[in-house]
């Protein structure tokens, strides 16, 4: 009796643990598009919202989960200082729509002005790099014209939009 309580113990004990435990791969998914009603760049950030509180504890030296007092300002704040748009060598002002967690995502929602077009547009990503060595962001970037991908890595943090006409 007292061998499967302790075998239904240890695999309830590891089984509860396994969410918590570290992954090792860590990737993020940003798209970015030109909604043609508005000339607006909209974009949307889709990271795991561990990896984004584990970074911002680190950086802030304190607890950081959905409870923190000042939980969607500072996620707001890492997202305004490790990724831009330029366009001309000018930082496009972006605006913060907002974010919100669901099943364990955060999604992060900008947007700011731009041409009709993205070719030319510089983007700097650096979100989560330099904390994790091995996070890979991919933006996805459509519009009217072109369509494709950049990867940002701890070795690549910005890239320039190209047509691929």
């Amino acid at each position: 009796m007292l061998k499967p309580l302790l075998l239904c113990l240890v695999f309830s004990a590891y089984w509860g643990a396994a969410p918590a435990a570290a992954h090792n791969f860590f990737f993020a998914i940003t798209d970015l598009s030109v909604n043609p009603s508005s000339k607006h760049i909209e974009i949307i950030h889709q990271f795991t919202a561990h990896d984004i509180e584990n970074a911002i504890a680190e950086q802030q030296q304190t607890h950081f989960s959905p409870e923190h007092k000042n939980y969607r300002g500072l996620i707001r704040q890492l997202f305004e200082q490790h990724f831009s748009v330029m366009e001309e060598q000018q930082v496009l002002p972006l605006t913060w729509v907002g974010l919100e967690v669901v099943r364990g995502k955060v999604f992060v929602y900008q947007e700011g002005p731009a041409k009709n077009f993205l070719s030319g547009l510089v983007v700097k990503n650096t979100l989560l790099v330099d904390t994790y060595p091995e996070q890979i962001n991919t933006l996805n970037y459509q519009d009217n014209d072109i369509k494709g991908s950049l990867t940002f890595t701890q070795l690549r943090k910005i890239a320039k939009i190209e047509s691929n006409n």
